[in-house]
């Protein structure tokens, strides 16, 4: 995917969380993310951007921690989410091409990275109020889905800080049935190690497959959908090894 599309279905995503947390309003329970309720997911997705902002917009190049949480509640606070996120859109959309900043995941560039990156999460959260109404989700295209297990998989979860660990090295497949994309994910002592190829993958045995949509594998990797949405063949207990350590902090 390119920058502008990336900045674009930002844009529509925030839209769709605000829309979804309006309607289900602020005391409501978010299911995929137990304890939560809308006011917590409104608050925090709410400090990502304008966390994410800082750096396009004041050019950190180093670490620099978030503004924190505001105590706010109902109308007020979706303003200000709302208008928190305009304010990372419009700062995406009018960064320079060579915007030098701080970032945390390999990318061709830091604007690459920031429009990707709050693209990605802003999804999985407009996913998290949408879950609050109980009713079916917004679809995200195959492209865009495999665009975010991507990053997942090759981003996140090779950092030190992965606890997708085993003693006894595995290796899980993930298959993207309606894209070209296969990855395989060798999980060990050290961070998970995962390559992306081009159709149904190497012939390789591997512990475990998880195979579906790339949407529906995107939604299970991230723990906002169960295993039964996607097809499991193989070892479950390498699939439950990912959904029990694979939680993004």
């Amino acid at each position: 995917m390119q920058i502008t599309e990336h900045i674009a279905s930002l844009s529509e995503e925030g839209r769709l969380l605000a829309a979804a947390a309006e309607q289900a309003g602020p005391g409501a329970s978010v299911p995929t993310c137990p304890g939560w309720q809308i006011r917590h997911l409104l608050r925090h997705t709410g400090m990502v951007h304008r966390w994410a902002a800082a750096f396009i917009t004041e050019g950190h190049t180093a670490y620099h921690p978030d503004g924190g949480e505001p105590d706010l509640d109902g109308a007020e606070l979706l303003a200000w989410f709302r208008e928190g996120h305009r304010h990372l859109v419009r700062s995406l959309e009018e960064a320079p091409a060579d915007l030098e900043c701080w970032t945390f995941l390999p990318a061709p560039s830091p604007l690459a990275f920031w429009s990707r990156r709050q693209l990605h999460e802003t999804t999985v959260h407009r996913v998290d109020a949408e879950s609050a109404l109980g009713g079916p989700l917004t679809p995200v295209s195959a492209d865009r889905a495999a665009d975010g297990i991507d990053e997942l998989l090759t981003g996140f979860h090779a950092r030190p800080k992965s606890r997708v660990r085993s003693d006894r090295p595995r290796t899980l497949r993930v298959r993207a049935v309606d894209t070209a994309a296969t990855w395989t994910v060798r999980i060990s002592e050290a961070p998970p190690q995962a390559v992306r190829t081009a159709g149904e993958g190497s012939a390789e045995d591997v512990d475990c497959e998880l195979s579906g949509t790339a949407e529906g594998l995107h939604l299970a990797l991230w723990n906002r959908l169960p295993l039964t949405a996607v097809t499991l063949r193989g070892d479950r207990a390498v699939a439950r090894l990912w959904t029990d350590n694979s939680a993004v902090t």
